[in-house]
């Protein structure tokens, strides 16, 4: 070998040594740079990363770089598509696929369709002023590989964070739902307890109250407390006016759950579309969740089965009562009379009054008998309530209080009434004639000059033998005989002569008494007991005259018009 020889053999040789090292310091940087982008970045700062590092792999510059979303949306990394829109378009021609792009301005340019095990998740755009050597490119085509990876690896990291943030999340609502059925199993079972124990309406009050740590109410429709469970029961119970009552009601039907009113969050008592009570839970300091509303709407639909099955008890109840007191007035035998009112748990062996009322108003009969046993369990009374023949009937143990009845039921419903009270029954048997006693007082106080107010047929007097309904006609005929010219006077000359006469014989033949109450001058008064005398031809001063007059001037208040 010659010395020329060997020279040039050590020139290759060094030249392929420094090629190597060359290569070997590109595959060197090359695999820096996939570490970096493996370190858990964000897809933007692994584009990033790939575009800055190509000037240091070739001579080639970055372009542009995009990236593709899962839902393969193409987005521009650092501007690029506003700076390049012309390379945007032609990217877009490629479809997916690697490849050189022709621009107008005279430059190499290539396209690096970058795609994972997922697919495409991204381009990188390189330019140079002409094409790079094979190596650059292969160093080119492996930075597109791992920057692909890289991505892939980055959207997969992004997805275990969502499903991780996801599942955390799912777990948490997974415990929260836990808690709380187990909260509601706890309020199903506490108060399905106390339903099934027979405590009522008190039990469902304190259960309610130990669940939710807060006072409660439980109220009629009306507004009136049935029954407290915890502390701080207000004495007197507040109550709210009728009208306001009502449109309370009214908006808490159309909403699904419970309804704050002011420091209390009440929950209406309706087992189909009638309002039977409230639930309330008296909560002024707001603290009441989830799990108290869940309490309350459950204790509000146990309470409905209560109220549903007392008013059930209570219809049975009233109906075989209504069914014995009708019975008794008719007439019954004394021990099915005794067995009927022992089921029911009323005493009938001891003595008795039948009561019969009417009231004005436009009152419905039910309720007028719903007010008179109120009222009669308001003070202390032992009876039993029906209707019948438009009158509402009681029957009462002892000689009731008909002034403080009348007095009761006249606040209750608003209006004023007529009471006819029969006389005392020792056995079942006599109280059909008690009955009619009570009926025939009633007619004669609602036919009197004070149609309101108390009768007994003790009070009746002459009353009791005016009018049986056996002998009416005798009656009448005896009013005609002594009073049918006045009456007669009065009709065609629009007169008063039969209620002034009435009125004086009343005031016992007193001029100034009578004057007073009729409200005229005494002269006219002279004037018209004259007319009366004229007419009559009676001597008022007579003791049978006097008498018979004063019988018919009392039947015709009774007759009122009928003869």
């Amino acid at each position: 070998m010659t010395p020329e020889d060997d020279t040039a053999s050590r020139g290759q040789e060094a030249k392929s040594d420094s090629w190597w090292r060359a290569q070997l310091s590109n595959l060197y940087g090359l695999f820096a740079i996939s570490m970096m982008m493996f370190d858990g970045r964000e897809a933007a700062d692994i584009i990033r990363l790939a575009a800055t590092s190509v000037p240091s792999l070739s001579g080639c510059t970055t372009d542009a770089a995009y990236l593709v979303d899962e839902d393969g949306k193409i987005t521009a990394q650092d501007g690029a598509e506003e700076a390049r829109p012309d390379l945007a378009a032609e990217v877009g021609k490629l479809h997916g696929q690697s490849g050189q792009i022709e621009l107008a301005d005279g430059h190499w340019h290539w396209c690096y369709a970058l795609r994972g095990l997922g697919g495409l998740t991204g381009y990188l755009v390189v330019r140079a002023e002409q094409s790079p050597s094979r190596d650059e490119f292969f160093l080119l085509n492996s930075l597109g590989h791992q920057t692909a990876a890289a991505l892939a690896n980055s959207a997969l990291l992004k997805r275990e964070r969502r499903q991780s943030v996801a599942l955390r999340e799912l777990n948490d609502q997974l415990s929260t739902s836990l808690e709380r059925l187990k909260q509601q199993t706890q309020v199903h079972d506490v108060l399905s307890t106390i339903s099934a124990s027979g405590a009522g309406e008190p039990g469902i009050a304190h259960a309610l109250h130990q669940l939710t740590a807060l006072p409660v109410a439980i109220e009629d429709r009306f507004g009136n407390l049935r029954t407290w469970g915890g502390p701080g029961r207000p004495d007197p119970y507040p109550k709210v006016a009728v009208h306001r009552r009502e449109e309370l009601l009214r908006h808490a039907a159309t909403l699904p759950e419970p309804v704050r009113v002011k420091d209390r969050l009440i929950s209406l008592v309706k087992p189909r579309h009638e309002v039977l009570g409230v639930l309330a839970l008296i909560d002024p300091a707001r603290t009441a969740g989830a799990y108290e509303v869940f309490a309350l709407e459950y204790g509000s639909t146990v309470l409905a089965l209560e109220l549903s099955h007392q008013r059930s008890l209570a219809e049975v109840e009233l109906r075989l009562r209504r069914d014995l007191v009708d019975d008794l007035i008719a007439g019954t035998d004394d021990e099915s009379a005794y067995a009927r009112a022992e089921a029911i748990g009323h005493d009938l062996r001891r003595p008795h009054h039948v009561v019969v009322l009417r009231w004005a108003g436009g009152l419905a009969d039910d309720v007028v008998a719903e007010a008179t046993g109120r009222a009669a369990t308001a003070l202390g009374l032992e009876s039993l309530v029906s209707r019948h023949s438009g009158a509402v009937v009681l029957l009462v143990a002892g000689r009731p209080d008909g002034a403080v009845l009348h007095a009761s039921l006249s606040e209750s419903l608003g209006a004023e009434g007529a009471i006819g009270i029969g006389s005392r029954c020792d056995t079942p048997e006599r109280l059909p004639k008690s009955y009619a006693e009570a009926v025939r007082a009633l007619e004669i106080r609602r036919g009197s000059q004070t149609p309101n107010g108390v009768t007994g047929i003790e009070q009746l007097g002459i009353y009791r033998i005016l009018d049986t309904g056996q002998n009416h006609g005798d009656v009448v005929e005896f009013v005609r005989e002594w009073l049918g010219k006045l009456l007669d006077y009065d009709t065609h000359r629009n007169a008063e002569l039969v209620t002034t006469l009435a009125q004086y014989l009343e005031c016992g033949g007193s001029y100034g008494d009578t004057a007073a109450a009729l409200m005229i001058h005494r002269s006219t008064l002279r004037y018209r007991l004259g007319r009366i005398r004229e007419i009559t031809e009676l001597d008022l001063n007579d003791v049978d005259s006097r008498l018979n007059l004063h019988l018919a001037t009392r039947m015709w208040q009774v007759l009122r018009g009928s003869p």
